[in-house]
């Protein structure tokens, strides 16, 4: 990373304007320059520098879109891009092209800054120590800890090796776990997925009081929007979104024994993360809860979430330029099933006759513009759980009978004992995470090196080895 660049991300002023830049959101007060004193002078100025955070993962760069609606899930394969499309070379996988390389670029610049302002964040609350009390201290830390793990891991999936092979123990990344302006090296893959869980246990420790435990998300909040987000632990990395994190890097690094007993952990609160209800899913057509924001163990919220549906997705789109799937494809992914939740409300054919497929509809908005889970996208749910503890069960037929529970609260019917919980989990990782950016990883982890190609009946050869970019490299 360029020295001069570290040296200017770490400081206050650029969480500042983000933090100005998203006033209203953060109900900060309109100063242009807020010194680092001011800002971690009152429990109010500690308590916007943390959603700043919040907002660095739901930058466009990062979570509002690069790593869940479009670039992650083109690489997975997701859409029909046909050669004449403007994002054909993502699809192809040609990293050293444009727009590629300048969307890879902006994903690490923008995951290591967010890294860097949360190392800038936990040393100031320490240097201003007291201005907000212990409890309230242990839990702005927690989470801040929770992101910085959850970055680096991203990270790693992203670009760094396939786990599960010899290249584990290979140089990978640098972890950042300090505000300076030199370079950190670069560590072997096994040795950054250790700090990574190490931020983990410390942000569960930290977290050991979040009210999450006693009193649940609060679901049923306030019915104005942005005090909803303030009070709904969903939205900010709490204490079971801590141990669905550990469960989910646990089964990245091939531990399953702990991944198993992380992800019954969740699994034996789940009913904090209620499913989404059939009136939801079925009946409801005005306001629809098409995310299933209930069953969200932890989400982000993006102000331009439909600005970039629009952009991505919208039926009046050119064919040449949606993102939508092959009709064959999106077929075979949901087995052809109307009864399947995420079929029938997700996947619809425009009324309009603009398009005569099926387009996607997860990130439109609704009606009622009070709804509470408008512009959310979820990166973490209770069906993951499910997925994981299915994957390590040592017993098959208890790995089938968990994959039965969130087959149940989707509309299908339940699978036989004797089918393979691999296959199953495939066909359920495709269906589940459209638009949450969970496939490819999938896909990776499992080393599986040919997988359905949107854009035909065929299979691709995946390129996993995506190439550190520039900016790192150079200075390397």
């Amino acid at each position: 990373m360029k020295r001069n660049y570290i040296k200017l991300m770490v400081l206050v002023s650029a969480t500042v304007a983000l933090l100005n830049s998203c006033k209203k959101y953060l109900d900060v007060q309109p100063e242009d320059k807020i010194i680092e004193t001011q800002l971690f002078s009152t429990p109010q100025g500690v308590k916007s520098v943390l959603n700043g955070l919040y907002i660095d993962l739901s930058k466009n760069q990062l979570y509002g879109e690069n790593l869940s609606l479009s670039t992650i899930e083109i690489f997975a394969q997701r859409y029909n891009i046909p050669s004449t499309h403007s994002l054909t070379k993502i699809a192809n996988y040609a990293y050293a092209d444009e727009p590629v390389r300048g969307r890879l670029e902006s994903i690490w610049t923008n995951a290591y800054t967010g890294i860097l302002n949360v190392n800038s964040f936990l040393e100031n609350i320490e240097k201003y120590k007291g201005v907000v009390d212990a409890k309230t201290e242990a839990i702005y830390k927690g989470e801040a800890l929770a992101i910085r793990a959850f970055l680096h891991f991203d990270l790693m999936r992203l670009y760094g090796p396939r786990y599960s092979t010899v290249d584990s123990t290979k140089l990978s990344l640098p972890y950042y776990e300090a505000t300076k302006s030199s370079i950190n090296p670069l560590i072997p893959a096994n040795e950054f997925i250790a700090k990574v869980l190490i931020d983990l246990s410390a942000a569960e420790n930290l977290l050991a009081e979040d009210h999450i435990i006693t009193d649940g998300i609060n679901i049923a909040g306030p019915n104005n929007v942005a005090d909803f987000l303030k009070n709904n632990r969903n939205y900010r990395f709490n204490y079971y979104a801590v141990k669905g994190l550990q469960a989910r890097v646990s089964l990245y690094r091939g531990d399953k024994t702990s991944a198993l007993k992380i992800a019954k952990d969740v699994i034996a609160v789940a009913d904090k993360f209620k499913w989404t209800t059939v009136t939801n899913a079925l009946s409801e057509k005005q306001n629809p809860d098409r995310i299933f924001s209930t069953e969200m163990i932890f989400g982000i919220t993006n102000t331009q979430l439909y600005t970039s549906h629009t952009a991505l997705y919208d039926p009046s789109i050119a064919d040449g330029t949606i993102l939508a799937p092959l009709t064959a494809r999106l077929n075979t992914v949901f087995e052809s099933n109307e009864n399947d939740y995420r079929f029938n409300l997700n996947w619809q054919i425009p009324s309009t006759g603009v398009k005569p497929f099926r387009t996607f509809y997860k990130y439109t908005d609704v009606i009622d513009k009070t709804k509470s889970f408008r512009f959310t996208i979820p990166l973490l749910k209770i069906s993951e759980m499910y997925f994981i503890a299915a994957e390590c069960e040592p017993v098959s037929a208890n790995g089938i009978a968990l994959l039965n529970i969130v087959r149940s609260n989707r509309g299908l019917t339940p699978l036989a004992n004797t089918v393979s919980v691999n296959t199953e989990l495939r066909k359920e990782y495709q269906k589940e995470f459209f638009g949450e950016g969970q496939l490819f990883y999938y896909y990776k982890r499992m080393n599986i090196t040919a997988i359905p190609n949107g854009s035909s009946t065929s299979n691709i050869t995946v390129n996993y080895t995506i190439p550190m970019p520039l900016s790192e490299s150079q200075y390397r």
